[in-house]
């Protein structure tokens, strides 16, 4: 009986690799901000897509471009989207306005007495934001009342770019702003609390700096500095609450995305949980 012969080893398929997310859009060199002039004033009611859509049709860009394009990043103080919501409530006096900051707080951070004797308080309120006085605002409003922030910050973002969309017949970013602090820092910047089409983070971790050093923890918070940006063009002391971002094209999404509100630390993440002057 003659030996069997070797047979040769089956071939074998290559094991398919986990599909990836196509890397982003390369960023611009180049990124302009303008914040037009003659935004009406906004009360209850109004539809904020139909008021913006006349004054950014009419930007003029240096190219000879004219409105926004696809790739914009439309930039809103959420002030006016507040006020557009009805978000106006009675505060008479300084007792009334406390009562109306702690009904929007969920947890108190930090509290301090300031030389004239009223009380500054760091809070985390119904959005989850971590901010002074829970993001209630008295200011460029009639007196005897405060008005709080947006209920929900992303879907306002949701609405007001479903809103242009229909108008403009473009698909913008959208973002919904409100300035605040921040820890170990002077001043206030404003940040993105709400947000449609725009991929608010950058994650950097496991690509190489220029001397081939795997980046660990780096992640961009693209949607904060898209935010600080516009600021820079828009405020509420120039009558501008709206700026038009261009050349953060990498940044924006067909899809609306899981919004601002996947910027807020987890509480197990949160180094600084507890105020340092809280009782």
């Amino acid at each position: 009986m003659s030996a069997q012969e070797p047979t040769a080893p089956e071939p074998t398929t290559p094991a398919t690799p986990e599909p990836t997310a196509p890397e982003p859009t390369t960023p611009s060199s180049m990124v302009l901000a303008q914040a037009p002039d003659g935004v009406p004033t906004v009360t209850r009611g109004d539809d904020l897509a139909a008021l913006l859509t006349p004054v950014l049709a009419a930007l003029t860009w240096p190219d000879g471009s004219t409105g926004i394009a696809e790739g914009d990043v439309v930039v809103v103080a959420s002030k006016i989207v507040a006020k557009a919501e009805g978000r106006l409530v009675a505060a008479r006096d300084d007792a009334e306005r406390d009562r109306v900051i702690a009904g929007e707080t969920v947890r108190v951070v930090a509290t301090r007495e300031r030389p004239d004797g009223s009380v500054l308080r760091i809070v985390e309120n119904r959005q989850g934001l971590v901010m002074a006085a829970a993001g209630v605002d008295v200011s460029d409003v009639p007196g005897g009342t405060a008005l709080l922030l947006p209920e929900d910050p992303d879907a306002s973002a949701r609405k007001l770019r479903r809103g242009l969309n229909a108008r403009l017949g473009v698909r913008p970013g959208v973002l919904v702003t409100d300035t605040a602090g921040r820890p170990w820092r002077r001043g206030v910047v404003d940040m993105a609390i709400g947000a449609a089409g725009v991929r608010v983070q950058a994650d950097h971790r496991g690509r190489h700096d220029a001397y081939g050093r795997e980046l660990q923890t780096t992640i961009v918070n693209l949607a904060d500095e898209i935010a600080a940006a516009a600021d820079l063009v828009k405020g509420k002391a120039v009558g501008r609450p709206v700026a038009v971002v261009r050349g953060m094209a990498h940044a924006v999404t067909f899809e609306d995305g899981d919004g601002a509100t996947a910027l807020i630390r987890p509480p197990a993440e949160d180094m600084f949980r507890r105020g340092v002057n809280e009782p």
